[in-house]
């Protein structure tokens, strides 16, 4: 299918893992895409094989190069936010700079891209999609050991809503997909870095998924190219919970 032609999606942290499925997908519909990263050699690896995909580096913690990027790419007609991070504890745990920097990447930075491109949206009057990367550890669903993760991601939610509802009625829609426990480099790394054996951790990420497997990148890509596409030109401010029945 070509549902994206003649649009253009710009997609943070697509370097690897939801990021990188989402950025593919897009092209693979007929998108030009913008994918960024701030590893471009990550990005560089794959999407060279990709004649519709451009590389740029791209720090999400940095307001000036987010609203550098805008200035260059005024034809964007769908941001793709997938930049975060995960940490691991509870309330108990969490110390004041994990606080600061899950709320500054998965949160803030949302703000900033949206701030940024939103006006050349406006500007050429032809609507457009942002689409938000949150959680089902968030608003949907408390889950042990997440707690700035589950914050900053319930944050996302209220931001998704609130800006679908300012500009509605100027054709920008805004929705959040919130994925359950997906297949990834960042879930490799985290199952690595808890104690106990590789086999056992594993093991509990899957027991928590009551379909019984985890769910893959390309599987979230694929809701996110119907939100970038004009099918879904009905739907803004919705959080979609894409989670392997979690939420149940």
């Amino acid at each position: 299918m070509k549902r994206l032609v003649g649009k253009k999606v710009f997609v943070t942290a697509a370097g690897q893992g939801i990021g990188r499925a989402c950025a593919e997908r897009f092209a693979h519909e007929g998108a030009q895409v913008v994918a960024t990263d701030k590893n471009t050699d990550v990005l560089s690896a794959w999407a060279s094989s990709h004649e519709n995909i451009q590389v740029e580096s791209l720090d999400a913690l940095d307001r000036e190069q987010i609203f550098a990027a805008a200035a260059r790419h005024p034809d964007v007609t769908t941001l793709m936010n997938v930049a975060g991070f995960v940490h691991h504890g509870n309330v108990l745990d969490a110390t004041e700079d994990e606080w600061d920097f899950a709320m500054d990447l998965n949160a803030r930075s949302m703000f900033r891209t949206i701030q940024a491109f939103l006006p050349n949206m406006l500007a050429h009057g032809k609507g457009g999609s942002v689409i938000n990367i949150s959680s089902v550890a968030s608003v949907s669903r408390g889950l042990p050991n997440r707690f700035v993760y589950g914050v900053s991601k319930a944050a996302v939610q209220g931001l998704t809503k609130s800006v679908a509802a300012d500009f509605i009625a100027h054709k920008i829609r805004c929705n959040a997909i919130l994925p359950g426990t997906v297949q990834s480099p960042s879930l490799e790394d985290r199952i690595n870095a808890l104690p106990g054996s590789y086999e056992e951790n594993r093991a509990a990420f899957i027991a928590r998924q009551p379909m019984g497997r985890l769910g893959e990148a390309h599987e979230i890509a694929s809701l996110a190219a119907y939100l970038a596409s004009d099918e879904s030109e009905f739907m803004t401010g919705q959080s979609l919970s894409i989670d392997g029945g979690m939420t149940v």
